[in-house]
C-alpha cells in the first residue's frame, strides 16, 4: 500500500522545497495548486458548474478569467464555499486516481497550502507541516512574488494560523534557513517507511 504524505504550510514556508527534496529521493508529489489550475480549465464538470454559478464570462476564449473568479471567491466566505464545493471534490478524485497510477511506489505526497482547510487531511496517512518564522516567510514571499509586505501579511492572516496547523500536523519540518532540511526529510521518510527502502523506481 502506498503511504500518502500531505505537505502543507503557509505562504513562504518552503513547501515546494520539501516537495522537491521528496521527489529527488524517489517520492512523487502531487502539486495541488498546479493540478487544480489545470482541472479548472480541462474538467468539463468544473467548467459547467462555474459557468452556472458565475456566467459564461468566467471563461474567456477557453481560458479561466482569474480576475473575475478571484473577485467572487474573496467576496465573502459563502462565495468561497460555493467555489470550493465545485473544485475540491474533483481535485480529490483526481488525486485518488493519481495515487492509483503510482501504486508501485511505497510513498507518494500531495503538496497543498490549504490541505487541512480543504478537507484533504483525510486523504493522507500523515500530515507534514513545513514551518518557518513569520518574518522569514514574509521576506521570502516578498522576494519571490515581488509583492508588498502589506499584501503578504494580509495573505498570511487569511490562512490558518501556524499554531493550529501545528496542532493538526503529525510531523513538523523546520525550514528557517538555518536548520538543515535534508536530515529532517530523511528522518521523516525513515519513520514512515519503517525500514521499507523501496521507493518509486527512477524514471529511465
Amino acid at each position: 500500500m502506498t503511504v500518502r504524505i500531505g505537505i502543507t504550510g503557509g505562504i513562504g514556508s518552503g513547501k515546494s522545497v520539501v516537495s522537491r527534496l521528496l521527489e529527488v529521493m524517489g517520492i512523487p508529489v502531487y502539486i495541488s495548486d498546479m493540478e487544480t489550475k489545470q482541472l479548472m480549465v480541462a474538467d468539463n464538470r468544473i467548467r459547467g458548474e462555474l459557468i452556472a454559478l458565475l456566467g459564461e464570462e468566467v471563461y474567456v476564449g477557453g481560458i479561466l478569467n482569474k480576475t473575475l473568479l478571484a473577485s467572487y471567491l474573496f467576496g465573502s466566505p459563502e462565495h468561497a464555499r460555493q467555489v470550493n464545493g465545485i473544485v475540491h471534490p474533483r481535485v480529490k478524485e483526481d488525486f485518488r486516481q493519481w495515487v492509483r497510477q503510482h501504486a508501485g511506489c511505497s510513498m507518494a505526497g500531495i503538496e497543498s497550502a490549504i490541505l487541512i482547510e480543504a478537507g484533504f487531511a483525510g486523504e493522507v496517512d500523515a500530515v507534514v507541516m513545513v514551518y518557518a518564522p513569520e518574518e522569514v516567510r514574509v521576506q521570502r514571499a516578498m522576494k519571490r512574488d515581488a509583492s508588498s509586505r502589506e499584501l503578504i501579511e494580509r495573505r498570511i492572516r487569511s490562512q490558518m494560523s501556524d499554531e493550529e496547523k501545528r496542532m493538526r500536523a503529525d510531523f513538523v519540518i523546520v525550514n528557517d534557513g538555518e536548520t538543515p532540511l535534508i536530515p529532517q526529510v530523511l528522518a521523516l521518510i525513515t519513520f514512515l517507511s519503517q525500514n521499507n527502502t523501496y521507493l518509486c523506481p527512477p524514471k529511465k
